[in-house]
Formats: structure tokens, C-alpha cells, sequence
């Protein structure tokens, strides 16, 4: 990481709300010194720390997440030729060698969440020097310290331990740090983020789209339920419900964001923000996602564009018949969540593959959306409070908590008796809840069945590449769910300019 200067901070600036985007104009020849002397110029500072979360959301973490795990997988096109790097990640074939990777994708990760530790770190080193109003103080540095716990939690799940930097980073030597601890990582993030809780304001009082108390404490509760605190993690998670600043939106379906509208609603505790236009700060995420080839007449209902082009190439984060298989009878999710699209000059006899329908929103132009990313929802929050009060002994008060989003689903109240049951019910509830939201593969790490669920899945998808979107005749290479770890394995780029990995 080299030093951060602060016209790269100017020119990342994301945030929004579904009405309107932060503009700045452009200046040059600034650094550190000279710019951070207003309040205006901190929260400038603070709009690009949001930045970064555009790139993770669009490009990275359903790459990193959802095809790591059992519920998307890569659907190869065998006339493409080339295999691609996202293949070795859903396939659990990730080459690597003395703890470092070469996969660009595990790299980009990396440092988009090291950007974003590197612009919190520059405004929490100045920002008390500053005099300006105490309660924008207090807002502006709860953000960032919000920002930079995200940022250490994503690296903590990722890699474990990893560098450890609080301040900015000025020489070659400073950002070459020798890795710290997982478990100090997460001290750290921990007390980012409590403070973060203590400044930021509830979410009617806050800017729309940015980090408030809801969301810093479900982040905080979810950091929690991973270190299994279960009674940390209920606290938190009962405070934001008699909050009354969220509920549950009665139609699953109405849930997510419109390209130009439907964002930040009452479920919604922290989402990231896109917005459609020539402007850069769109997403087009819906468009990785698709099954190909595409031609333009089967992709043009799906996105509503004027302008629509076919997709060739490899198709990304396909639904597996696991997931759907997943879902019971009546579900209403189901329809809500997945979709199917026939592709003519698929190589397949079935040509007809499933997509991800809960993104799938008209938009104006191709390969440009606005859609927002959910990061977390009230209906998660439910969820969590279900699963941590289970652990605790509380089961028949858990229930009442999963029974809120299955009669959302539209169905019947759960079985469960036994915390065992309980446990299990909560674990499948949360799949298809929160399906194509990058929490399965968390969800499969921290209860310790990574080689279970992904063994097991690895065996029926090679035992049957037809299931999994192959032709007849093709199956996966030979090396795939030969590498399943529970970490990605350091970057090698970043190996060559630190002594320590």
C-alpha cells in the first residue's frame, strides 16, 4: 500500500441517497496537510471511504461469497475455450503455494478493503484537530470507524490474520507490516465498531444510505454471533428491534431496490449505493450474472434496456438445483428469488437455466443499473436474534422470531422443539432468506461444516456435470474441490512488496 494521497480520496467519492448523489468538484494539489480544514472537507473524506464497497459489491463479494458456496456456481461455456480465474473459485481449485494466491479476484478483494482502512485511517488521525460542530464530529468519525471495522471483518473472514494498520501509511516501511493475529484483528474491529455504535445516530436521523446506530450494531452483533456471544450478540440485536426504526416489508418481493427507487426502505439497515446514469456510480452486477451465451432478444425482458446486447463468454453465480431444492413447498421466495431464461444457442439438450430474478430490474441502458446491494436487512436481524437466543437455551422464544419470516414466505410456523432442531431450522431458514446476499458461505465457515456441505456438494456436482450446466460429454476439470479451505490464501502481488507473507 503506498501512500494515500488525497486527490485519489476526491476521486472516489460514492455515496447517495435514491434521490440524489454527493457531487464535489474536482480540485488538485492537495494533500493531507492542506486539505482536511473544514467540516466540509471531512465529509468529502468520509464519502470516498464508502467508495470502495461499490467495487466489492459489484465485482468481488458474490465471487468470494455466494460462488464459494453451495448455492451459485460457475456455469462453464465450453466454445469460449479459456478457463477463467472465477472457475477456480467456485470450484474450490484456488492454486496457491506457501500461503499466497495469484487470483486476481482474491487480490481486488484485498485491496478495495485496504482503500477503505486507508481513508478511515486518515480522517480518524486529523479529524480531532479540526474545531466544527461536535455532533457532525461525532457522526462524521462514527462513520469512518464503522467503514474501517467492515473492512478488517471482510479481511478477518477472508484471510484471518492479516496486516493491522490504524494509521496512514507514509513511507514503504509503514506499509509493509508483518501480519497481526486473527484474534487481534478482531479486538481491533470490535472497538472500531463499539465506538462507531456510541457516535453514530439512530437511522431517521441519519443521512439516507449512510452507516447509522442500527447498522453499526447489527455489524457489531453479526461480529458476535461468529465469536459465538450469544448473549453480546442478543443485546444488541433486541435493541435494534425496539428501536422501531425497521420492519419487515410484507411482500418478500418488494424487498429490494429498484434501479431508481425502492432504496433504503424500512428493511433495509445498510445497503450500498448505486445510481444508474453516465455518472460512474453504477452497478451491473445483474449482467455478470447471467447464463450464457445470452442473445439480446432473451436478455432484453430481463432488463427492460432500449439498447440491449447479447452476453457471450462464461456465466457467473448461477443458481444450483441445491438451492432450489432448498426451498419448501409454498415458499413464496422462490419465485421471488429465481427465475428461468432458455438460451438458444446454449450447447446443452436443457437449455433452460435458472438466474438470480431478486436483482433482475428494469433499467434504461445496458450493462449500466442502479440497483442497491443489500449488506443487511431487518429480516436478518430476526434471524440472528432466533439463532442466539437458541444458543442460549431460549428456544421457544427463538421461534418466535424464525416464525415472523416464515410467514412472510408464506409458511407454517416451524416444528422445531429441540435446540439441536432449532439450530438446524434457523441454519436452513437463513439460505433462503437471504439467498444471493453473500452469507451462505460465512454461514457454512462459522458453523464448522466446510468440509461437510462443501464435500458433500463437490461429490453430486461431479458425479452429475449435466445438473450443474454442463453439455453432455463435458464435465468439470480435474482439480476441482481438490482445494476446499477455510480461508483464501494471502495475494501474491502483495507478497512482493512486504517481507512478511
Amino acid at each position: 500500500m503506498k501512500k494515500i494521497n488525497i486527490y485519489i480520496v476526491l476521486l472516489g467519492i460514492m455515496l447517495s441517497s435514491c434521490e440524489e448523489f454527493l457531487t464535489i468538484t474536482p480540485e488538485t494539489a492537495l494533500s493531507s496537510a492542506t486539505f482536511y480544514k473544514t467540516e466540509a472537507d471531512f465529509e468529502q473524506a468520509v464519502n470516498a471511504t464508502y467508495a470502495p464497497l461499490r467495487s466489492i459489491a459489484d465485482d468481488r463479494s458474490w465471487l468470494l461469497c455466494e460462488m464459494r458456496s453451495d448455492n451459485t456456481i460457475y456455469a462453464r461455456n465450453i466454445n469460449f475455450g479459456a478457463t477463467e480465474q472465477q472457475e477456480d473459485i467456485s470450484d474450490h481449485a484456488l492454486p496457491e503455494a506457501q500461503g499466497i494466491t495469484s487470483n486476481t479476484h482474491v487480490l481486488n478483494q484485498y485491496r478495495q478493503d485496504y482503500l477503505i482502512i486507508a481513508r478511515a485511517n486518515q480522517i480518524l488521525s486529523l479529524i480531532d484537530e479540526v474545531e466544527f460542530d461536535q455532533t457532525s464530529k461525532d457522526n462524521l468519525k462514527g462513520q469512518a470507524l464503522f467503514l474501517r471495522g467492515y473492512a478488517y471483518y471482510e479481511l478477518a473472514r477472508y484471510f484471518g490474520g492479516v496486516p493491522l494498520h490504524l494509521e496512514p501509511v507514509t513511507t514503504r516501511e509503514e506499509a509493509a507490516l508483518p501480519i497481526t493475529p486473527e484474534a487481534e484483528i478482531y479486538n481491533q474491529l470490535i472497538s472500531d465498531i463499539q465506538a462507531s455504535v456510541s457516535l453514530l445516530p439512530v437511522r431517521s436521523n441519519q443521512g439516507v444510505g449512510r452507516a447509522s446506530k442500527g447498522a453499526a450494531q447489527m455489524l457489531l452483533a453479526d461480529v458476535y454471533i461468529t465469536q459465538k456471544k450469544w448473549a453480546e450478540a442478543e443485546t444488541l440485536l433486541k435493541a435494534i428491534v425496539s428501536s422501531g426504526e425497521y420492519e419487515l416489508i410484507a411482500n418478500y418481493e418488494d424487498v429490494f431496490s429498484e434501479s431508481v427507487g425502492n432504496k433504503n426502505n424500512m428493511e433495509s439497515l445498510f445497503e450500498v449505493q448505486y445510481l444508474e446514469g453516465p455518472e460512474g456510480l453504477n452497478g451491473n452486477f445483474l449482467y455478470s450474472f447471467m447464463p450464457r451465451p445470452i442473445s439480446s432478444q432473451e436478455l432484453q425482458p430481463i432488463t427492460g434496456t432500449s439498447n440491449t446486447q447479447g452476453l457471450d463468454g462464461q456465466g457467473n453465480n448461477i443458481p444450483t438445483p441445491d438451492i432450489i431444492a432448498a426451498y419448501e413447498d409454498g415458499d413464496e421466495r422462490l419465485d421471488a428469488s429465481i427465475a428461468y431464461v432458455e438460451i438458444a444457442g446454449s450447447d446443452r439438450e436443457d437449455k433452460v437455466y435458472p438466474y438470480i430474478k431478486k436483482y433482475a430490474k428494469h433499467h434504461e441502458l445496458n450493462g449500466n443499473h442502479g440497483m442497491n446491494w443489500p449488506i443487511y436487512r431487518y429480516a436478518e436481524v430476526l434471524l440472528f436474534l432466533a439463532e442466539a437466543l437458541n444458543e442460549q437455551g431460549k428456544t421457544a422464544e427463538a421461534a418466535g422470531y424464525l416464525n415472523q419470516i416464515r410467514e412472510r414466505a408464506g409458511l407454517g410456523a416451524t416444528t422445531a422443539s429441540s435446540q439441536g432442531d432449532m439450530r438446524e431450522a434457523i441454519f436452513k431458514e437463513r439460505r433462503v432468506e437471504l439467498a444471493f446476499e453473500n452469507k451462505r458461505w460465512f454461514d457454512i465457515v462459522r458453523a464448522d461444516r466446510v468440509q461437510e456441505i462443501i464435500g458433500d456438494f463437490g461429490q453430486r456436482a461431479l458425479a452429475n456435470p449435466l445438473d450443474y450446466y454442463y453439455p453432455a460429454g463435458a464435465t468439470f476439470r480435474s482439480n476441482a474441490f481438490t482445494n476446499i479451505t477455510k480461508y483464501y490464501a494471502l495475494p501474491a502481488a502483495e507478497a512482493e512488496i512486504t517481507p512478511h507473507f
